[in-house]
C-alpha cells in the first residue's frame, strides 16, 4: 500500500526500513535508538514553509539553495592545518598551535575544543604528546576536554529514558576522570581559565546543584571575567531546560551584556531559548535595543572572534524578526552556505529553518 502515500512519505518509509535493517531492529523500534537529529536526517528535505513567493536569493548575491549545507565546518585555517598531522599520530603541530594561544583565552578555548574532539576520536597523537612531554599543561588541557567528548559519546545523544543504566554508569565514570584531568590541567597552569570552561561542561553532565556550579564559575571568572565560551555554556546551565529558569537566564544574559560587547549576543541566545519555552522574545526591548551594538561589534572588533560565525546566525534571525531585512541579508552574505549554527538546528530541520529565514530576509529587503 506504499503507493497510496505521497512521494515524500514513501521516501521516508523506505529510508526508515533501510536504516532499521542496517541496525538490526524492527522499524517501530527506531524511535528508541535514534536521536531526534538522526531521525530528522532520514526524512527527505521538505521545502520550508514560506508565505508568499519564494525569492531568488542569488539576486542578492547569496548562494543558491542547493549549495546550503548543515555540515559542521572548522573554518579556522590553523586548526585545519593540524587536523591531518594529528590523524597521522603527529602531535607537534597541535602542541605548538595550542601554546600560541596563551593569553588569548577565547581562542585557546576554541583550539582546545577542536583538539579535544579530535583526541576523543583517536588519541594516539595525544598519548604520544604526553609521553614526550610529561607535565605539559597543553596536553593535560586537551586530555580533560577529550574525556568530556568521550563521556557524551558513551552516553549517546538519546533522551534519558532511552539511555541504559550501563551507559549512564560509564558516562558518570568518564566524567569523574575528566574532573580529575581538569584539576591536573589547572595545577599545571593556574592562570589559565580554559580548564574551568571544561569544568563547566562536566558540572552540567554531573548535574551539579547551583551552589556547586557557582563555585566553578567563581574559579573561571576570577581568571577571565569576560570569557565568551564560558558565558555561553553558563547561559545553558541557567536556562529552564537545564537547572535554571527563564528569569535566571535573562538575568545572566543582561549582566553579561553589560560587561562587554562580545557578550551582548547572549541576549540573542536567551531570546531563542525563550521562544522554545513558548515565550516570544525576539522583539523584546532587551533584544531590539541591543541589535545595533551587536551588529557593530560583529562587523568591527569582533569580526574575527571565534564566536562570530555563530553570532551572525543569531543576528540574522533577530534582524528578520525585527523587520531589519537589509541588515539580515548582509549577515547571510557572511554565513554563505553554512547552516550549521545552533539557532537553525532547534527546529529539527536546520537547513529548512536557514532557508526560510533567508527567504524572509530577501523578501523584505530592498530590491537588488
Amino acid at each position: 500500500m506504499l503507493w497510496l502515500l505521497k512521494s515524500r512519505e514513501r521516501k521516508a518509509v523506505f529510508a526508515m526500513m533501510k536504516e532499521a535493517k542496517r541496525r538490526g531492529v524492527e522499524i517501530d523500534e527506531l524511535k528508541n535508538v535514534l536521536t531526534p537529529e538522526e531521525f530528522a536526517a532520514l526524512l527527505p528535505q521538505e521545502k520550508p514553509k514560506f508565505k508568499g513567493r519564494i525569492p531568488d536569493v542569488t539576486r542578492w548575491g547569496l548562494p543558491a539553495d542547493g549549495e546550503v549545507s548543515t555540515k559542521e565546518y572548522w573554518t579556522d585555517e590553523e586548526v585545519l592545518a593540524v587536523q591531518e598531522p594529528t590523524a597521522r599520530g603527529e602531535w607537534e603541530g597541535a602542541a605548538a598551535l595550542l601554546a600560541s594561544t596563551w593569553g588569548n583565552w577565547d581562542r585557546r578555548n576554541l583550539v582546545n575544543g577542536a583538539l579535544g574532539e579530535a583526541a576523543a576520536q583517536d588519541d594516539e597523537w595525544l598519548r604520544a604528546w604526553r609521553k614526550a612531554r610529561p607535565g605539559d599543561p597543553g596536553a593535560a588541557l586537551v586530555n580533560a576536554e577529550s574525556l568530556v567528548h568521550v563521556a557524551w559519546e558513551v552516553r549517546s545523544g538519546l533522551q534519558a529514558k532511552h539511555v541504559t543504566e550501563e551507559q549512564f554508569a560509564a558516562f558518570f565514570r568518564v566524567l569523574e576522570q575528566a574532573e580529575e584531568a581538569v584539576r591536573e590541567a589547572s595545577a599545571l597552569a593556574p592562570e589559565d581559565p580554559t580548564p574551568w570552561v571544561t569544568a563547566l561542561a562536566i558540572a552540567m553532565g554531573r548535574q551539579y546543584e547551583n551552589d556547586q556550579y557557582l563555585e566553578i564559575w567563581a574559579e573561571l571568572a576570577g581568571r577571565d571575567p569576560q570569557h565568551r565560551g564560558a558565558h555561553t555554556r553558563a547561559l545553558q546551565y541557567w536556562c529552564a531546560k537545564w537547572f535554571g529558569s527563564n528569569e535566571r537566564m535573562w538575568e545572566f544574559a543582561e549582566t553579561a551584556a553589560a560587561k562587554s560587547p562580545k557578550l551582548a549576543p547572549l541576549l540573542l541566545i536567551a531570546a531563542h531559548e525563550s521562544e522554545f519555552q513558548d515565550t516570544p522574545a525576539w522583539r523584546d526591548p532587551r533584544v531590539a535595543g541591543a541589535l545595533d551594538g551587536i551588529v557593530a561589534w560583529l562587523n568591527g572588533e569582533g569580526r574575527d572572534h571565534p564566536a562570530t560565525r555563530g553570532d551572525r546566525a543569531y543576528a540574522a534571525k533577530a534582524l528578520v524578526e525585527n523587520g531589519r531585512f537589509d541588515e539580515a541579508v548582509e549577515q547571510f552574505r557572511f554565513l554563505g552556505t553554512r547552516a550549521d549554527s545552533g539557532v537553525w538546528a532547534y527546529s529539527g530541520d536546520a537547513r529548512g529553518e536557514f532557508l526560510a529565514t533567508r527567504y524572509a530576509a530577501c523578501a523584505g529587503a530592498t530590491k537588488p
